[in-house]
């Protein structure tokens, strides 16, 4: 059966594989925006500290839990117990979700890279200012580029766990990490960058206990998020794990590489804003607007389109090796009800089928225009509009409502759950230990994992599932 479903030709593919699904828009946009509108060194202290006792005692959790069960997020809480089951269909729920709003987001990035190259070849690529507003308004191309990116998806995806996704990703992991370290230097050569440094790096104490339930809340939801937790991604992704895998070691290094990779993003954006007078807290629109000036006026000329196609290319790349891991989970849970029922996996027709499911769901999120509605040039209203709903975040337009049902409350509920299941109902020894020491390693740190589990995990996703309707409906 584990021949039929697929899995990992190597230790490293993994490991590409599954920080390529953590590393995504969150690392390369959230990030930088985040910690820019939140105290900078003030953030990344919580951030790290979030990441050390949250992050890594729950990518444990589901890598441990996708292996031992070797089933997708919904027959993984099956075979636990068939009254969990609802627990998987929310994890699988937040990756359906999420694949179709992230498909708009990520047909915009490859449009950004080809206007860049385009400016290369001596092309007009776009023009330098006002882009942004005018191209989210361009309904026909921000369905053709939503479609595009789909499809570069659905063609990863069908070759399989070591044919297409492990293959992908060991080449455009390093890729990713080599082309930021080429950013990061040019900055730091830049006049003024190096106030943007100082604001990153060195923690505004006052400002943090004055802000301190905003910075932790914000913190949370953004190392929640960008490590690909509570969507069923790692769950899948640990159910192709060999029992030879050390777990320990793998929900270290991810999170470790996860978090190096958004602190690189922090690196290149927020020393370039210094240098070129823009501001840190520029928002969602800090990877388009912001960067887009930073390259066409602040570094100009040929260089700035080297580093502009760079960078789009870089966050293109993010973009795909998240958004492959959050299509197999759907696509999975379709080939294991095949397996159970006997039948041949097909993976190239449930790939496709649920890639066309996704791609008509998240439609809304670009023919809203990002909020743009049909007053501004687009197909559609938003949700507010529509309805007749009130106007809050939630409703401003569909990327936020779909945002605000899959990482507002499908997510942090769903690792909360699993957390207390973890922690009280089966055991850490039970659930987690065994299956670490499966791999004749020892459980390493068992009593720290078994007080997060426990304790620290179930309060802070409580406080972060608050935070997030709270945030999302004022």
């Amino acid at each position: 059966m584990e021949n039929n479903r697929g899995q990992w030709g190597s230790t490293f593919g993994f490991i590409m594989a599954a920080v390529g699904s953590a590393v995504g828009l969150g690392n390369i946009w959230g990030f930088p925006y985040k910690c820019g509108a939140n105290g900078g060194g003030a953030f990344v202290l919580v951030y790290l500290i979030l990441v050390i006792s949250v992050g890594v005692t729950t990518m444990l959790g589901e890598l441990a839990i996708g292996r031992k069960t070797g089933r997708g997020a919904v027959g993984a809480y099956t075979s636990l117990s068939k009254k969990y089951t609802w627990i998987g269909y929310m994890g699988v729920a937040s990756g359906f979700i999420i694949v179709g709003f992230y498909s708009v987001l990520g047909g915009i990035v490859l449009r950004y890279m080809l206007g860049f190259l385009m400016n290369l070849l001596g092309m007009s690529g776009f023009p330098a200012e006002g882009f942004f507003g005018a191209w989210i308004a361009n309904m026909p191309g921000m369905l053709l580029f939503y479609a595009i990116f789909m499809i570069i998806n659905i063609v990863i995806v069908m070759g399989g766990i070591s044919g297409g996704i492990e293959k992908f990703s060991k080449i455009a992991m390093p890729a990713l990490f080599a082309m930021l370290l080429i950013i990061i230097v040019y900055v730091a050569c830049q006049p003024g960058a190096a106030e943007g440094y100082k604001y990153m790096w060195i923690p505004d104490f006052n400002y943090l206990f004055s802000n301190f339930f905003t910075v932790l809340k914000v913190a949370a939801g953004q190392m929640f998020f960008s490590l690909s937790l509570g969507m069923g991604c790692m769950i899948t992704y640990g159910s192709y794990l060999s029992k030879s895998e050390n777990l320990v070691r793998n929900s270290l290094i991810i999170p470790f590489s996860d978090t190096t990779v958004a602190l690189m993003s922090g690196m290149c954006i927020l020393p370039a804003c210094a240098a070129y007078g823009m501001e840190y807290a520029g928002g969602p629109g800090l990877l388009f607007n912001t960067m887009q000036t930073v390259f066409t006026q602040g570094m100009g000329g040929t260089i700035g389109n080297i580093m502009g196609f760079m960078f789009y290319l870089l966050v293109l790349i993010a973009a795909i090796t998240s958004s492959i891991s959050l299509l197999e989970v759907c696509t999975a849970y379709l080939i294991d009800k095949r397996i159970e029922k006997g039948k041949d996996p097909q993976r190239v027709k449930m790939t496709v089928i649920m890639a066309v499911i996704a791609f008509v769901v998240g439609l809304p999120t670009a023919l809203d225009g990002l909020g743009t509605n049909v007053a501004g040039g687009a197909w559609m209203n938003n949700p507010a509009e529509m309805f007749g709903l009130p106007v809050m975040t939630a409703t401003a337009d569909w990327l936020d409502f779909y945002d605000f049902l899959a990482e507002g409350v499908l997510m942090p509920l769903g690792a909360m759950i699993m957390s207390i299941l973890i922690g009280w109902v089966f055991g850490t020894k039970k659930l987690i230990g065994e299956e670490v020491e499966v791999s004749a390693a020892k459980f390493t740190g068992a009593k720290f994992f078994d007080i997060c589990f426990k304790f620290v995990v179930p309060v802070i996703m409580a406080i972060v599932l608050v935070a997030q309707i709270t945030s999302f409906l004022g």
